[in-house]
């Protein structure tokens, strides 16, 4: 009798009812901020093919392809990229059902990469890390976001309790799973995440702090224009301390 391999996990929680364009309802800072990092992140260049792995229904597809020739959105879920479908219609983005440890693209076949809120459901990237590495050409950028447990009020907090900040990582996940198999949602030390990909052979080259107002108080408060303003500022400043609930890596490839 021969033992049998465990069944691969597939990211298709997404596809059980839940619709995720509903999310960012009143995210509209989130959303620019994020879009800021990505601009300044990968401002004055260009590049040629590009994926954004787990990029739901395309919501960051047309920001990237302002910076390369041709942009892939690489999704797990069918109703995402049937959402997609509206969001990108008239342009030229592709869209395959694919996941992030199993990336259907050649080995180094892409200039450019971005994996932005995935990371908060893959406790253990090791899988997903090394795809990447493998698709990315040598010296290509990868723009990583991760969920950031290390954020300002989890530092006070550890700090005052006279406690380390673990290392693994965390879930926050506030009520119980109602499937044995649902999606996890973690966060996640950063100096970690940056050891695990260089690891797999992705070094960092920048970082950067987002979301660094994330408060409905505040969105009640402050004009978007303040807010942004704000986190514009912010989000190069606040980096070397991970403070926002959000650190997007620029990372580069292994080679010339």
């Amino acid at each position: 009798m021969t033992d049998e391999k465990p069944s691969k996990k597939v990211a298709d929680q997404y596809d059980r009812g839940y619709d995720y364009t509903k999310y960012w309802d009143n995210r509209d800072y989130e959303h620019a901020a994020e879009e800021i990092a990505i601009r300044r992140l990968l401002d004055g260049r260009h590049f040629g093919r590009a994926a954004d792995v787990g990029g739901g229904f395309g919501r960051l597809c047309l920001l990237l392809r302002e910076y390369a020739d041709h942009v892939t959105l690489a999704e797990p879920s069918l109703t995402q990229l049937e959402a997609a479908k509206k969001v990108l219609a008239g342009t030229d983005v592709e869209q395959i059902q694919m996941q992030a440890d199993d990336l259907q693209f050649d080995d180094a076949s892409l200039d450019l990469l971005t994996m932005v809120r995935v990371m908060h459901h893959i406790p253990e990237p090791s899988a997903e890390f090394a795809e990447i590495a493998r698709v990315l050409k040598p010296g290509a950028t990868a723009l990583i976001e991760v969920a950031n447990y290390g954020h300002f009020k989890n530092r006070r907090r550890y700090k005052k309790e006279g406690k380390p900040l673990p290392t693994e990582p965390v879930s926050i996940r506030t009520a119980p799973a109602d499937e044995p198999d649902a999606i996890a949602f973690v966060n996640h030390n950063i100096d970690t995440v940056v050891g695990q990909l260089s690891s797999a052979g992705l070094h960092l080259v920048d970082k950067l702090s987002v979301s660094n107002l994330r408060s409905e108080r505040l969105k009640k408060m402050l004009p978007m224009s303040v807010m942004l303003a704000a986190e514009k500022a912010a989000q190069r400043r606040l980096a070397s301390r991970d403070f926002g609930p959000s650190i997007f890596l620029e990372l580069r490839k292994n080679g010339s």
